[in-house]
């Protein structure tokens, strides 16, 4: 084995909890794939030599680029400000989800929590990602955001309030889970909207994605009433509809003739849906590795 083999060997041992790192801080399984290659293509050039602790070199890297990529987001001032569901990590319901999955979906990374940690200001995403979800210390985070390791705590600190006030806590058992979206799913195919009403929660929030070419574009609806009528729109599709596993959770995806219209994932909390997370973008839906033959 020669240097670079034994070098790229090194590399790959810390590739999944890389890809963790990024998916959590971008909320794209591509972006994410491209933060962790970029974190390659450097090691690559520059070579390990000096690096005392390869996965902690690794992690910056990954975690400055991730950082750099929020922060172009934040400046595009020329793109709207609309709904934007992060991408699913879809499995088979009746499979075990495989390690690459479990990598990416350790510590109940659900729609529901990416979708609040789209909300945060980049330096803070970074510093509560790194540190409450990986244990990077603040005095390591702290240049990577240009603050003091005080300031870096800080940045955290915020953002964890607001992930515990935004963020629900979520239903975990997978088999109460599933009775309340079958539920939802057989009062949609029957367009019944009292059916439909008695599975959702009086607040609850559907956001849709359905990308900047999407008929009826992103959108977000709040309240059961609201909600209950969109669904009922959903008649037709749901027929289509087959049970996955979406970021761990009970989920729908629909699809025709081989080709992926959308993935539903559900946050369930007392025996009701509090939120429904729809990607329906078909340029997003493309790059995802799903299988449509449920």
């Amino acid at each position: 084995m020669n240097d670079n083999e034994f070098l790229a060997e090194r590399f790959e041992a810390h590739r999944s909890r890389l890809r963790a790192v990024a998916y959590r801080m971008l909320g794209s399984l591509s972006e994410a794939d491209d933060a962790v290659q970029e974190a390659w293509l450097r090691l690559d050039r520059s070579g390990a030599d000096g690096v005392a602790n390869l996965g902690g070199w690794l992690t910056t890297v990954v975690g400055r680029v991730c950082l750099d990529i929020l922060r172009s987001r934040a400046s595009r001032a020329e793109e709207p400000l609309d709904v934007r569901v992060p991408d699913p990590v879809v499995s088979r319901s009746e499979e075990e989800v495989d390690p690459e999955h479990e990598a990416l979906l350790a510590d109940s990374v659900g729609l529901a929590l990416l979708v609040v940690l789209d909300t945060l200001d980049p330096a803070e995403r970074l510093a509560f990602v790194l540190h409450d979800m990986f244990g990077m210390p603040f005095d390591e985070i702290a240049p990577m955001v240009g603050r003091t390791t005080a300031a870096a705590r800080q940045l955290a600190s915020r953002a964890r309030r607001r992930v515990r006030g935004a963020a629900p806590e979520p239903e975990t058992d997978l088999a109460r889970q599933w009775k309340v979206v079958d539920a939802f799913m057989a009062a949609s195919r029957a367009g019944n909207f009292d059916a439909l009403l008695a599975v959702l929660d009086p607040d609850v929030v559907l956001r849709a994605d359905a990308g900047a070419g999407g008929v009826r574009g992103s959108q977000e609806v709040r309240g059961a009433r609201e909600v209950a009528g969109q669904a009922m729109l959903f008649r037709s599709p749901a027929l289509f509809a087959r049970r996955a596993l979406v970021n761990g959770a009970a989920g729908v995806v629909t699809a025709l003739e081989g080709r992926l219209l959308s993935v539903l994932g559900f946050t369930i909390a007392d025996g009701r849906i509090v939120e429904i997370d729809i990607l329906a973008d078909p340029e997003r839906l493309g790059r995802l590795d799903v299988r449509t033959e449920f």
